[in-house]
């Protein structure tokens, strides 16, 4: 019996970590705390900027909360979690954790604890912050990888066939619309490939680069296009993208492969 709770336990923590993961990977952007919470001080002993170069290596782009953030964080702060270390207390060594949060204060992700048994406070911390990111190795931003090229998430699509050179299809024009205005636009659709993340999609095009981040609603074939101020809709067998940028509603049609 108790090999069978053993088992279920190990089960159940591997597939909470996999929607950890995945709920993280969908994150672009991390905050790290100036002050860590233990801490009194802003970057005491370089802890703070010891985690943001450690979380660079997992391939997202890592502030702390003191450096001048992008436009695009400013206007929407939600695109970032926020990281902070948490220390359990002990006499002999020092044990820390990194944890990851959402702007509402949800902890999404939550690493293994890191020790250290040195005597001097600035080499045991650090040395127990590396030993905590050491089990986060696995965690990734999904967007592309610069040097490769490539989707992170290979198995939901197939990278050869995205490269393949596709047939060049006609415009569809509807057949009570013959302006010049409704044939430009829809001359410009452009195909792209639905992958699936934890709340939604991210589009790809033939490059391939991600060009939507998609949120789910309650409504069929009615997305929220994140970080854009926009949504997604099915019109007829065309998908439509209206969003803001710059203060001006852009408007444009796609054909995407779900």
């Amino acid at each position: 019996m108790k090999k069978i709770l053993f088992t279920s336990f190990l089960c159940f923590y591997a597939l909470f970590s996999l929607a950890q993961k995945k709920q993280v990977n969908n994150y672009q952007y991390i905050i790290v705390k100036d002050k860590l919470s233990f801490f009194k001080d802003k970057d005491k002993y370089r802890t703070s900027s010891l985690t943001k170069f450690l979380l660079k290596k997992n391939g997202f782009t890592v502030f702390l909360e003191s450096d001048n953030l992008p436009k695009t964080l400013l206007e929407e702060p939600c695109n970032a979690l926020l990281a902070d270390v948490i220390k359990e207390s002990s006499m002999f060594r020092t044990k820390v954790n990194i944890i990851l949060t959402d702007c509402y204060n949800n902890r999404v992700f939550t690493s293994k604890f890191g020790e250290s048994k040195e005597k001097m406070y600035s080499k045991s911390y650090q040395e127990a912050i590396r030993n905590a990111h050491n089990t986060m190795q696995e965690l990734r931003y999904a967007g592309l990888d610069k040097t490769e090229q490539i989707p992170f998430n290979k198995e939901v699509i197939n990278v050869a066939e995205v490269k393949r050179p596709l047939k060049k299809e006609q415009p569809i024009v509807a057949a009570n619309s013959n302006t010049n205005k409704d044939a430009a636009l829809l001359a410009k659709q452009t195909r792209l490939y639905a992958q699936p993340t934890e709340n939604g999609f991210q589009l790809i095009n033939d490059k391939p680069a991600i060009v939507f981040r998609l949120l789910e609603t309650n409504t069929k074939d009615l997305y929220i296009i994140r970080g854009k101020n926009g949504i997604l809709y099915k019109k007829g067998n065309i998908w439509v993208a209206e969003y803001y940028k710059n203060g001006e509603l852009k408007t444009e049609q796609h054909k995407i492969k779900f």
